[in-house]
């Protein structure tokens, strides 16, 4: 039986291990010996190098029912700053950050969550499909952990991400595409006060660019976001440099590519109009996915809802996932809530009973396919 206060205990356990982007090899050492303690070998897939941090993704797989389809479970083992020094305060079910951190909900509540789905579905030897369990890490700031994964090593025709919302019974079936945008504006050093028409201002030809772009909620499927600048180096000098990076989200590729290149001709322009050279970086970071309702991976995850008295609901995401990057490889994949609020901020908390209640609606899930239900 699923323990609301066991799952208290290890969810508090987790966030206590420090776990930001690129340093998740101790969270993954807690997980892989939890894994161990079920009987489910866990082994690191040696991708840590090429992410850049000091672990790789951590892979099991866990034998089930033959005839039935292969599901991959997943949930990612870093987090958002600050996430250092996590102070887990809990009030009967609920679980808050002390205040000077993040909680960490996002997503360890998610492992939580799997691992007690895991212990339920082993310790009382209930049916299930033959499971990969994927924890990934580098999840936030790029999906370099699903990114980089071995995909040759799975064989997965469908999977859960869990890594969702706060309402049980909502399913993310679908989530945009996005590109990162940066440009370097170089502009010319002068002294401000003697001989400013000697200059040229990149922040001036910077701003005009960015107050010529449409940014914020375009419509109902795209997005638009310039979010860091950095240039200058004194008041009394004609800034040279001027950094500027940002984004463009939207369901649809043709008005994503059409905002792109909105904001590429925005920056081509400023230049030319103040003589700065603008050099600009363009790239892809995921790509859009849409599973209609009659897909099994969503049609399972919709019934088992039911059937636990959710009230199911497909609903369109407007950020990226490691769900994102599945999907682009070939494994219908859909993203369930589980239970937290106010994420990446110090305000973070969860219930505990949502996450029993997500775990049990995974085992169900599971149980459903295993059972060609």
């Amino acid at each position: 039986m699923i323990n609301t206060r066991a799952i208290i205990e290890e969810f508090c356990e987790l966030v206590c291990i420090d776990s930001p982007s690129c340093r998740e090899a101790e969270v993954n050492g807690f997980i892989q010996a939890r894994l161990a303690e079920m009987g489910i070998e866990a082994h690191d897939d040696g991708r840590a190098e090429q992410i850049g941090g000091n672990a790789g993704n951590l892979i099991a797989q866990v034998p089930g029912a033959e005839g039935v389809p292969t599901v991959l479970l997943n949930a990612h083992t870093d987090n958002v700053q600050p996430c250092c020094g996590i102070r887990p305060q809990a009030e009967g079910t609920i679980i808050r950050s002390a205040g000077d951190t993040i909680l960490g909900a996002d997503d360890k509540s998610g492992v939580a969550i799997i691992l007690a789905a895991l212990r339920e579905l082993l310790s009382e030897d209930l049916p299930h499909p033959p499971l990969e369990v994927v924890f990934t890490v580098y999840e936030e700031g790029g999906l370099h952990g699903a990114k980089n994964l071995d995909y040759s090593a799975l064989g997965a025709q469908m999977g859960y991400v869990l890594d969702g919302g706060r309402q049980m019974g909502v399913i993310t079936n679908a989530a945009p595409s996005s590109f990162g945008l940066s440009w370097q504006v170089r502009g010319k050093a002068a002294h401000a006060g003697v001989c400013p028409e000697q200059g040229v201002n990149s922040i001036q030809a910077a701003a005009e660019a960015i107050a010529n772009i449409p940014l914020g909620r375009l419509d109902h499927e795209t997005t638009s976001n310039i979010g860091l600048i950095e240039g200058g180096a004194a008041t009394n000098i004609v800034p040279a440099l001027t950094v500027v990076r940002g984004e463009a989200r939207s369901h649809s590729e043709e008005k994503l590519q059409a905002q792109v290149n909105r904001m590429i001709e925005a920056f081509e322009q400023a230049g030319g109009k103040y003589g700065a050279q603008v050099e600009g970086q363009v790239r892809r970071s995921y790509t859009r996915f849409h599973i209609p309702r009659d897909e099994p991976v969503l049609d399972y995850a919709w019934r088992a809802a039911q059937r636990l008295g959710f009230e199911p609901t497909a609903e369109t995401g407007g950020g990226g996932s490691d769900a994102n990057v599945f999907n682009e490889r070939g494994i219908p994949s859909v993203i369930l809530a589980t239970g937290p609020a106010e994420v990446h901020t110090t305000g973070e908390w969860v219930d505990a009973e949502r996450m029993a209640e997500s775990a049990r609606w995974l085992v169900e899930i599971l149980g459903m396919i295993a059972a060609g239900a």
